[in-house]
Formats: structure tokens, C-alpha cells, sequence
């Protein structure tokens, strides 16, 4: 992201922002089947997701994305779909499912917690040197999901073109992608998103999404 990017102000209701939050979810589950099926990705939204990943102490919660909510175009529409219940691709809902179920056991983890701050904070150092989206800061994000996320029984299985996938830095995107997907769960949660809201404060979201 870019100094130059306005800053939009984020609506202050708690539903505006935990819709916020979870597009950051299902723009990550939505780039993780590209990249699985096409090994490419709408840059603008990759910059977002990782950018956001090393975003830890954000000075405002516009900032996290980059200060406007066309940088998670990819995943509102998206949300759009999964709340609306109609053309949601099922693989992207399974991946951004999957990842707030991560997102809830890896809160129950503190030790991992702290193993993923550690790992941040070292990969904030290598992002000031190459830049956010370098492939050293990348393959740094992959491992610290592989060491810590991927550990977990209940792992995510990523479906695409098997040689897409073992092609050169594609395990390190794709883990870096749902790691950005992990980084926006736990805003969500932070935003007092939780699940049982999906299903009972669906209409609120879905208005929220529209002013958007």
C-alpha cells in the first residue's frame, strides 16, 4: 500500500466493521483458490492481505486494510454472496469457514499466540528492508503459518492444479494467504464478530454491506 492512498473513514457501527473485517476473511479464502487453481491473483487485493498480516499495531482500523474498503473488493463481494446465499463459489466458503474455525482455536492457544507475535515481529524487519510483498517476506509469512497454524489436526486442504501447487514459491502464498485470512478472524473477533451472529444478525450485515 501506498502513502497516497486516502484514508476513508470506517463507519463506526459494530456491524460496518465486523463486515469489514470478515471481507478481509473471504478476500484471503477467494485469493487461495486463485492462486490454487490459476497461480495468479488481483494484486491490489494480495497487497492488501499482506500488508494487513504485518499491520500488528495498526494507528487506526482503517489503516489495517489501507485505508479504503475498495481494497477488499474481492472479498465483499464475496461476503455478499455467502450471506445473500446465492453463486458463493463453495470451495472460497469452505476456505473462509475453515479459517474462522482456525481463527477460534488458535485463540484458545496463547503460547502459539505469542510463537506468531514472535514471528511477526521478525518478519516486520525483513518487510522494511525488501519491501511487504518481497518473495523473502512472503516465504517468511508461510512458514510462521506452517509452524504454527498448519499444526493444528484440523488443517485446511487446499484444492487446485497439483502442479500449480508445487510450483516454485506457491506453498508460500497460499500459506501466507490464509495467514492474512487468520490476521482479519481475529479482527472480526475483535470487532465482537462470532459466529452464531452469521447466522442470526445475517440482515445487519447484509445491510451493512450495502453501505459499503
Amino acid at each position: 500500500m501506498t502513502d497516497s492512498v486516502p484514508i476513508h473513514r470506517a463507519p463506526e457501527s459494530p456491524a460496518a466493521r465486523q463486515a469489514i473485517a470478515l471481507a478481509g476473511v473471504f478476500q484471503a479464502a477467494h485469493l487461495v483458490d486463485e492462486l490454487a487453481r490459476t497461480g495468479q491473483v488481483d494484486s491490489r487485493a494480495w497487497d492488501t492481505q499482506i500488508t494487513a498480516t504485518l499491520e500488528t499495531s495498526p494507528p487506526s482500523f482503517e489503516s489495517i486494510y489501507g485505508g479504503h474498503p475498495n481494497n477488499l473488493r474481492l472479498g465483499l463481494e464475496t461476503l455478499e454472496a455467502v450471506l445473500g446465499r446465492r453463486q458463493a463459489n463453495p470451495v472460497v466458503m469452505r476456505y473462509g469457514f475453515s479459517l474462522m474455525l482456525l481463527m477460534n482455536k488458535l485463540r484458545t492457544q496463547p503460547d502459539m499466540m505469542d510463537a506468531l507475535g514472535t514471528h511477526l515481529t521478525r518478519i516486520q524487519g525483513q518487510a522494511e528492508h525488501f519491501g511487504p510483498t518481497h518473495e523473502n517476506v512472503v516465504a517468511s509469512l508461510g512458514e510462521a503459518y506452517q509452524q504454527t497454524l498448519s499444526t493444528f489436526k484440523n488443517r485446511i486442504v487446499v484444492q487446485g492444479d497439483p502442479s500449480l501447487l508445487q510450483s516454485r514459491m506457491m506453498p508460500e502464498r497460499v500459506r501466507a494467504c490464509l495467514l492474512s485470512g487468520i490476521r482479519f478472524g481475529l479482527l472480526w473477533h475483535q470487532q465482537g464478530g462470532r459466529r452464531w451472529k452469521l447466522i442470526f444478525q445475517r440482515g445487519s450485515l447484509k445491510r451493512a454491506l450495502d453501505t459499503l
